[in-house]
């Protein structure tokens, strides 16, 4: 099959080069996402508008044809996947794995289309399609009908505040453009999409393959009255006014300071407008100035919009730095460090509430945790479902916590300003996406009470510096033996101290608490909030906890001042801890009665930047309790606290 004309080859002899180009960058621009099930015909889809809409020039299609013949699945004859599927991996399994990004354009409006996978192990990826489109065609195969990756992609794309959608009942030429069949499965999306609050849906039959409705509508369609795909592409209004139509938000990308005499504030527009002149607010500090001057690369401007890169100087010399947002003084965003949030889980590693990560919301980054899991989601019927924890592709209702707060709209109503993503802290992987519902009322009401009595007053009277030695190792390592002599020691020379022990923590304030790995986070949770309360108190603290993750140890160093907080680690082989099993826990993990125990089938995971390492199987306690005491007498622990 030879290639159709291309758009250049057709206008670059006809046009000047540089008026074509004008027009082509001038043009309005629709991103869309293609999603599914698996194997429904989306990667064919794609192919196709780009073979129909002229934008396939003569390399690429001599390189298609030869791909097809050496590794296509259409008998020899074009396969217009090909043109979409760039990795080996994707073409040698004819799948998609990864997010394709593809650009055409029609004398109507460039497109820029995005190819996701349907297999549900990849959701992850096509969430991040999602995300920046502005309508969705939802591919569904005739055979086939609605299915269960079909029901999550579009509760997904509803998450993502994409509200206009074709359904693309694909394949109808294996049904032999049976109207009844298409009608059927319309019926059938339609229900389901009413659930999501999806009305604005355009069902089109096609066939990707053969170009059945894609370009033009089809003879073996005549029972159907609507659009082809392209017209539906070409006319479908976009909100691209509802930015520009919103409160003016800005949130700083980076502090401009090329010399003494210039401070300007750059980033992008996300909503709104600015004037010179115009009085503004930072968030979250909640300072107010005016703006001076909107600065470009192509000179100043008086008014600048959405959509649109600038650097503000203000009027006043105020705080504002890299993740402050500068908006309207008269219609601020709200400012919380709790919320209500949908959260999409893209890792393997599952999420657990009381877990820390990092959160990223525009240009700031902060430190959260999921308080609680209110529920997951039914990808089928859309019921909430009891959860502990999330697993990779669930998508749950969650309250988070923030350790700071931060300004916010609600993602309905400012993606850019209520859309987040969390990462690990340890790798800096992307696990999760989520979209901020509101904020809890509670986030608003509660406030520090300033108090006159200080820590450093309190350390003072003890006359001590106050901190906390975390203890941490396999269970029989010898934890809560060492960690007794050191109190016993510490005791002996006067200091005022207090042991919280694993075992003895868990028959009262932790009474309610299993052994999953979530009960195990939110056991160091909160041992580590006591620990902080107590040294604020003035006291030398020692914890001896498994605390098998290093998240929740590094978390609780992050409670303590710097240089409070002294982790030992009582390193002793499995082997040798398993051979003592003072309590006989290892023979019930062994024997299968005991489940999630550390060493046997839940994980530990030691101490990278430990304080002290101690040999558990060569060192005798009262020498590591004696060497712990020395450690900390050198560091400054045991001096009496300096007056202010």
């Amino acid at each position: 099959m030879a290639a159709p004309e291309t758009q250049w080859q057709a206008q670059a002899g006809a046009e000047d080069i540089d008026t074509w180009i004008a027009a082509q960058t001038s043009r309005e621009v629709l991103r869309f996402i293609t999603c599914g099930s698996v194997d429904d015909g989306k990667s064919t889809l794609i192919g196709r508008l780009l073979y129909d809409s002229r934008t396939v020039l003569d390399d690429q299609m001599a390189g298609l044809e030869a791909d097809s013949k050496r590794i296509g699945t259409q008998g020899g004859a074009l396969d217009f996947a090909l043109l979409v599927d760039g990795l080996a991996a994707e073409r040698e399994q004819g799948i998609t794995i990864d997010v394709a990004y593809r650009y055409f354009s029609t004398e109507r409006r460039g497109f820029i289309a995005a190819d996701t996978p349907g297999h549900e192990q990849y959701t992850r990826n096509m969430a991040t399609g999602a995300s920046t489109a502005d309508v969705a065609i939802i591919l569904v195969d005739a055979r086939k009908g609605v299915l269960t990756q079909t029901r999550r992609h579009s509760f997904i794309v509803s998450l993502m505040g994409v509200r206009r959608l074709v359904l693309a009942v694909n394949k109808m030429d294996l049904i032999d453009f049976d109207p009844e069949r298409f009608e059927e499965i319309v019926a059938d999306y339609r229900d389901f999409a009413a659930q999501l609050g999806l009305t604005d849906i355009t069902a089109i039959p096609l066939s990707g393959l053969n170009g059945d409705n894609i370009i033009a509508t089809s003879p073996n369609t005549p029972w159907y009255a609507g659009p082809s795909l392209i017209q539906w592409l070409e006319t479908v209004p976009l909100d691209a006014g509802r930015a520009a139509a919103g409160p003016f938000r800005m949130p700083v990308q980076w502090v401009n300071r090329p010399n003494p005499e210039f401070r300007g504030f750059s980033g992008l527009i996300v909503s709104g407008a600015v004037s010179t002149g115009d009085p503004v607010r930072v968030e979250p500090s909640g300072r107010a100035s005016t703006v001076a001057r909107i600065v470009t690369r192509d000179g100043d401007l008086t008014t600048a919009s959405a959509g649109q890169s600038v650097t503000l100087t203000l009027t006043d010399e105020i705080d504002c730095a890299r993740g402050d947002v500068i908006c309207a003084a008269t219609d601020a965003p709200q400012v919380a460090d709790q919320f209500d949030c949908e959260i999409v889980w893209m890792s393997e590693t599952p999420l657990i509430p009381g877990r820390p990560y990092l959160l990223k919301v525009g240009a700031r980054t902060v430190t959260a945790q999921i308080s609680d899991i209110r529920h997951r989601v039914d990808p089928d019927s859309l019921h909430p479902l009891a959860a502990r924890h999330l697993n990779l592709n669930d998508i749950g209702r969650c309250t988070l916590s923030l350790d700071r707060t931060i300004p916010f709209d609600a993602y309905v109503d400012n993606p850019d300003m209520g859309g987040f993503i969390l990462i690990d802290r340890t790798t800096s992987a992307t696990l999760g996406a989520g979209m901020i519902h509101f904020a809890l009322r509670r986030s608003q009401n509660l406030h520090w009470q300033a108090l006159d009595v200080t820590g450093e007053a309190r350390a003072r009277a003890m006359g001590q510096t106050p901190g906390v030695v975390w203890f941490t190792g396999l269970s029989g390592a010898g934890k809560s033996t060492v960690a007794n002599l050191v109190e016993k020691r510490l005791h002996a020379e006067g200091r005022r101290t207090y042991l919280l022990d694993g075992d003895n923590v868990r028959h009262g304030l932790n009474r309610d608490l299993g052994f999953s790995e979530a009960d195990r986070v939110e056991n160091i949770r909160r041992v580590a909030e006591v620990a902080r309360l107590m040294a604020d108190a003035g006291l030398i603290v020692l914890t001896a906890f498994i605390s098998p993750f290093r998240a929740e140890r590094r978390m609780a160093r992050e409670r303590m001042d710097e240089g409070r907080f002294f982790e030992v680690f009582i390193d002793t082989p499995l082997a040798e801890a398993e051979r003592r099993d003072p309590k006989g826990l290892y023979a019930k993990a062994r024997a299968g009665t005991l489940s999630n125990f550390t060493g046997v089938d839940s994980p530990y995971e030691a101490p990278e930047h430990a304080e002290l390492v101690i040999d558990g199987a060569n060192t005798p306690p009262e020498a590591a309790a004696e060497l712990i005491v020395e450690r900390l007498r050198a560091a400054g622990w045991l001096d009496a606290p300096k007056a202010d």
